[in-house]
């Protein structure tokens, strides 16, 4: 926050009425340069006094809008919140036409974060006063029925969407000149200041358009763990490297405590995370740490992407923290005019905490200041809104600590040679044996949003819970089915909780001591001790290596965590991908289990490690498909990565899935027993397949065993996705909204899926052959070993051995000859040098140097048509002279072109891809391929059928949907497979843009797909 002005200290002001509702502390000033009211967004006229600025928060209002400030001060925001949930942080950016929700100033200028999950955006020096009050997006509670779940409005202040309307007055409430409105989290309502409080009752949200995909919180549920909302929606975390957690800052008995804490087998295991368990978590341990030894200063802090030490002091003589500055040049020259104006800049710990991690705030004060202005002015830097005779000031460098005492306290501070003055913010607690602490009720169905109980030195845990049972009119139930959980929302939200022997103020005071804005922020929680996630909590492991038994599973598992922290159960085992859910019923167990896990190592590969969130089918209304959403983050450059965070604001994150992140298998076991949902997959045809494999071997297992699949084409050729109307590939500018609610308008369509069965000649234990001068071999997706009977029963005769048969899924095509030729050494470039094909265009470029240097060299599939026995539907064809053989499913092939041609009248049929026919086309060389692309010609039409048999005679590359390999002589049959897929196809309409479009996540604005 900016640094509060001597003259404020000095209360020659004129000052407004007070107002305690919001927070606010006003002052008049005289605005230099153009000013805008942050209540009603108009400009503020006049040469002096044109308006009233809160000290603390820099809120800006009118005269005239004074008394109709609703927009509470930050430094009672964080108290305002009823169940607190901290955000999801960004790495550092520079975010451009965005201002700071928490001093309210434009962002242009310094580095910044925003929340993964809300629009929420600080600057970095802000993060600490950062209110946790992000989306809670898992609500579940047992025994509430649907019908008496009200949702209500998650308002956002600040940052509208441009030509946002308000839905009251509809009247424009967005501007750019100011942290001005108010938006819907949810349901995106957009509405000003004071229309929003002035809503019709009952002002329920309903999700708004995205409502009939929309996963409603009331039906997810998470564990009650410390595990942060990072790690259990896949947000990037940072590795135990890169953590801010520093044992070397710590007190010396502190970190002795740790390091004895962690048995030798799982130090080796757990490492940094271990003693971030150690700390944050009393539960795990059978000595309970003191309160000022127990916990860092955040669960967020590990895995938040901030840089922990931006508060901390580099140059003693420099502020490193002056929140009104963003250039080092600038806060030199203020500096400068601040000692030529007789004034003090002073650094201000609030706490030994703050001390030791050398983090301060600083305040500018006359030299002439009182001990009370000089108390004022530390108490704002920390947003602290108590009594100030609760607290004093002492000099950090005197040799007792010396309190500060009037008449000139700042003039009798101990200095020293190139060091700022320094002063603690110290809670007077030897003359405060008594006060009042807040209980909340969390989410017992109570009316109350708190109750305040009396509290001294002697009352106990157990009878704060009485007393607050009492205050929530709770006096049926038992106290031995609650208990009370300690809440810090310093820089996130972290919970213990506390024994029933411990005393409440006692826990305050020693808090005090560490850091007053703990202090503040500190609140204690009501709870049952039953947790509405139920007992059993899901781990998803992988990584794994593949196709091992049950047996052998468990017992790598069992070597990684010992006897103590094995699983009460193994959920599904996923053997193809090595991949598996187990089940714990304690959830100590569990956390503790995920943390060794994440720095377990097999076969020199990470482990996987995911805890699962939980949804209630029941909790779904009905006619909302809730929509699954699985992005590869790694296809298009960046835009996965820009989708993910997008698609996370828009819906609910727990809906939103990293593909990087164990793939698709965790994503499909959370919605196994939704009846009627759907899927959208953010990536190329590769992408899409892999879903699809995916769904086939989870489907008898879910509840719907063929959702419905929309696309974001995201991969270079997208053919499914122009096929199905979702357009050649995502560009960027498209507006995250309109792909949306374009899935809600599609059409369901069936989508044929072909067996593609090749059984070698030979009995080498591969039929693949080396596919470059290296010897290198391609791995083949998809791959399953089948049996001579499971094929007789798709009708095809195989007399050679079972072990050398092998079964691929075909979606769009199958290509024999030139067409794979080329496929291969794309895939060979691209595997060499990956990090260079992260372009459609630069794709695309590959591709055609590639072709032209097969028109020039050695033909490899020349006589394709010698080489190759075609048979479709038992009928003998015979082949024209060609280089390449494609059997098309979808018309559209090699980035969007159609081998089969326009319509004409002949022998065939008109072709599409729910016949139950595949077209067979032939092309003749390079050439002919690029006059294809280019739509100059149309391939040979050869056959039409729903059964095919081919017989290789010699090494001839092929690909199935882009996978190439080189094969050795062998049959391939391709006939119509069982497995089904449904897929959504966009309508033709185009929508006009009533709507507000929402922002990327880098906040750069987007383009509509409308224009």
């Amino acid at each position: 926050m900016a640094s509060v002005a001597a003259a404020a200290a000095t209360g020659q002001q004129e000052q407004p009425p007070a107002h305690h509702g919001h927070g606010h502390s006003f002052g008049k000033k005289t605005f230099h340069k153009p000013t805008y009211c942050h209540h009603c967004s108009d400009m503020l006229w006049g040469l002096i006094q044109q308006g009233f600025i809160c000290e603390v928060c820099n809120f800006v209002v009118h005269d005239r809008c004074l008394k109709t400030v609703v927009s509470p001060c930050s430094s009672i925001a964080a108290s305002l919140i009823k169940n607190p949930v901290a955000h999801c942080w960004s790495e550092p950016f520079h975010h451009k036409r965005k201002f700071c929700n928490v001093c309210r100033k434009r962002l242009d200028d310094s580095e910044s974060i925003h929340c993964e999950i809300c629009e929420y955006f600080v600057h970095t020096d802000c993060q600490d006063f950062a209110v946790a009050d992000c989306k809670e997006n898992a609500t579940y509670l047992p025994g509430k029925s649907l019908s008496y779940v009200h949702h209500q409005h998650h308002w956002r202040e600040g940052n509208l969407p441009s030509n946002s309307k308000c839905a009251l007055c509809k009247k424009t409430c967005w501007t750019s000149e100011c942290l001005s409105g108010y938006r819907c989290e949810w349901c995106g309502m957009t509405c000003h200041a004071a229309c929003h409080v002035n809503l019709p009752t009952p002002a329920e949200c309903t999700f708004g358009i995205l409502e009939p995909i929309y996963l409603p919180p009331h039906a997810v549920s998470i564990p009650r763990t410390e595990v942060p909302m990072e790690a259990i929606i896949g947000v990037q975390v940072r590795r135990k490297e890169t953590l801010s957690l520093d044992e070397s800052a710590m007190q010396p008995e502190v970190a002795a405590m740790a390091v004895c804490a962690r048995a030798p087998k799982m130090a080796s295991k757990i490492g940094m995370l271990s003693f971030f368990v150690c700390l944050n978590a009393p539960l795990y341990q059978q000595k309970r740490l003191t309160h000022d030894k127990r916990r860092a200063r955040s669960i967020s802090e590990e895995f938040s992407s901030g840089d922990a030490s931006r508060y901390r002091e580099q140059e003693e003589y420099t502020p490193a923290v002056n929140q009104s500055s963003h250039g080092q040049s600038r806060t030199d020259k203020q500096n400068k005019e601040k000692e030529d104006r007789d004034e003090e800049v002073i650094k201000v710990y609030d706490g030994n905490s703050s001390m030791r991690r050398r983090i301060f705030r600083t305040v500018v004060v006359s030299r002439q200041a009182t001990l009370k202005q000089a108390l004022t002015q530390a108490l704002r830097a920390f947003h602290i809104t108590k009594d100030p005779n609760f607290f004093h000031l002492t000099d950090m460098y005197s040799p007792d600590e010396a309190r500060l005492q009037d008449p000139t306290p700042i003039l009798n501070l101990t200095r020293k040679e190139g060091k700022r003055p320094a002063v603690y913010l110290r809670f007077k607690d030897g003359e405060n044996d008594r006060g009042e602490v807040r209980v909340y009720p969390g989410k017992l169905q109570v009316s109350q949003a708190f109750c305040t109980v009396p509290v001294d030195s002697t009352t106990t845990v157990a009878d704060l819970i009485r007393e607050a049972l009492k205050e929530f009119d709770l006096n049926e139930y038992q106290c031995e089915d609650y208990r009370c959980s300690e809440v810090l929302l310093d820089r996130g939200v972290t919970e213990r909780v506390l024994s029933w022997n411990e005393r409440p103020w006692e826990i305050m005071k020693q808090l005090g001591k560490d850091s007053i804005r703990q202090m503040e922020l500190m609140r204690f929680y009501l709870q049952l001790k039953q947790d509405p996630h139920g007992p059993n909590l899901a781990l998803f492991v992988g990584n794994l290596p593949p196709n091992l038994s049950e047996r052998q599973y468990e017992n790598i598992l069992t070597d990684f965590l010992g006897k103590e922290n094995k699983f009460s159960s193994i959920g599904p085992i996923y053997y193809e991908y090595g991949s598996m859910v187990i089940i714990y019923e304690d959830s100590d167990k569990a956390v503790r289990a995920l943390y060794a896990l994440r720095e377990s190592k097999h076969e020199g590969k990470d482990l996987l490690v995911m805890l699962l969130p939980n949804i209630e089918p029941s909790m779904v209304p009905a006619g909302v498909q809730p929509l699954l959403v699985f992005v590869n983050v790694k296809s298009g450059g960046c835009q996965g990565s820009e989708l993910v965070s997008s698609f996370r604001k828009l819906l609910n994150p727990y809906q939103v899935f990293d593909l990087d992140n164990g793939g698709p298998l965790p994503g499909l076991y959370v919605f196994r027993n939704i009846q009627n949902y759907k899927i959208l997959v953010c990536g190329g045809d590769g992408t899409i397949g892999w879903v699809l494999q995916c769904l086939d071997n989870v489907g008898q297992d879910s509840q719907c065993s063929s959702p419905a699949c929309a696309i974001v084409p995201l991969g270079t050729g997208n053919d499914l996705a122009r096929v199905l109307r979702w357009g050649p590939g995502y560009t960027g500018g498209e507006d995250p909204l309109n792909l949306l609610r374009d899935v809600i308008d599609a059409e369901e369509i069936r989508l044929d899926r072909w067996t593609v069965v090749f059984h070698p000649e030979d009995k080498q234990d591969d039929g693949v052959k080396p596919v470059n001068s290296t010897g290198k071999k391609r791995q083949k997706l998809s791959k399953m070993k089948v049996t001579n009977e499971q094929i007789k029963k798709t009708a095809v005769a195989v007399s050679t051995s079972e072990d050398n048969s092998q079964i691929f899924v075909m979606n769009n095509y199958f290509g024999i000859g030139i067409d794979a030729d080329l496929c291969l050494d794309f895939h060979n470039a691209r595997e060499e040098n990956p990090n260079k094909f992260n372009s459609r265009l630069h794709n695309k470029g590959v591709y055609v140097k590639m072709g032209l240097r097969k028109m020039v060299g050695p033909k490899m599939c020349k006589d394709l048509h010698k080489e190759v026995r075609l048979e479709v539907d038992g009928k003998l064809v015979e082949l024209p002279q060609v280089e390449g053989i494609i059997i098309l499913n979808i018309l559209s092939w090699g980035s969007g072109a159609n081998p089969w041609g326009p319509e004409k009248e002949d022998q065939f049929s008109k072709p599409n891809h729910w016949d139950g026919m595949l077209e067979v086309v032939g092309v003749t060389g390079v050439v002919h391929l690029g006059q294809i692309q280019s739509g100059m010609r149309s391939a040979m039409r050869i056959a039409q059928g729903g059964h095919i048999k081919i017989h290789l005679h010699s090494d001839i590359p092929v690909q199935v949907d882009g996978e190439p390999w080189v094969q050795s002589p062998c049959d391939v049959v391709v006939l119509k497979s069982a497995l089904k897929a449904t897929m959504l196809k966009k309508n033709k309409f185009k929508r006009r843009p009533t709507e507000p479009s929402i922002l990327p996540a880098n906040g750069e604005g987007g383009k509509s797909t409308d224009d």
